[in-house]
């Protein structure tokens, strides 16, 4: 899985701890292919994860090192680390009877001005609920919340 040189080491943590809470990740299937701004997916019913690398280098202008060694892809690796924060939450909401862990309207209140055209699609385009995603977008900048909640209520 490419996606995988993309993580931190904290994020690599957070990959470990969804598989061994038996979730499935994987990286550019079909399901990737509905979008080009889709950059993860969460399969409620699967217990899957999906990122969409493909998507993500080609939304952030990926360029290969070896071939163009002064491109910088932090954007890419900021992508990817998000998406599969994001999908974490998902599976969180799910370990925890399918409900958001905090409040919408705090909630609400962290959420970046820059991530509402996001919500925005993903609530629209996708089976989430808005408080849902709503707590997905805080917590996908919250790398170590997402590894505790995962082992407080996955594991």
């Amino acid at each position: 899985m490419e996606f995988i040189i993309f993580l931190s080491k904290l994020d690599k943590e957070i990959l470990n701890l969804l598989i061994e809470a038996n979730y499935v990740v994987q990286e550019n299937k079909a399901e990737c292919l509905l979008s080009k701004k889709i950059k993860g997916l969460h399969i409620f019913e699967e217990n899957k994860i999906i990122i969409c690398t493909e998507n993500a280098k080609r939304n952030t202008n990926y360029r290969d090192k070896k071939k163009q060694p002064n491109k910088d892809n932090f954007k890419t690796e900021q992508a990817i680390r998000k998406a599969l924060r994001h999908e974490a939450t998902h599976a969180i909401q799910k370990c925890n009877n399918n409900k958001i862990l905090g409040d919408i309207k705090n909630l609400e209140s962290k959420l970046h001005k820059s991530k509402k055209k996001a919500l925005e699609y993903s609530t629209f385009n996708f089976s989430g609920t808005y408080a849902k995603e709503v707590e997905a977008y805080v917590l996908e900048d919250k790398p170590r919340k997402v590894k505790k909640m995962i082992e407080k209520y996955c594991l």
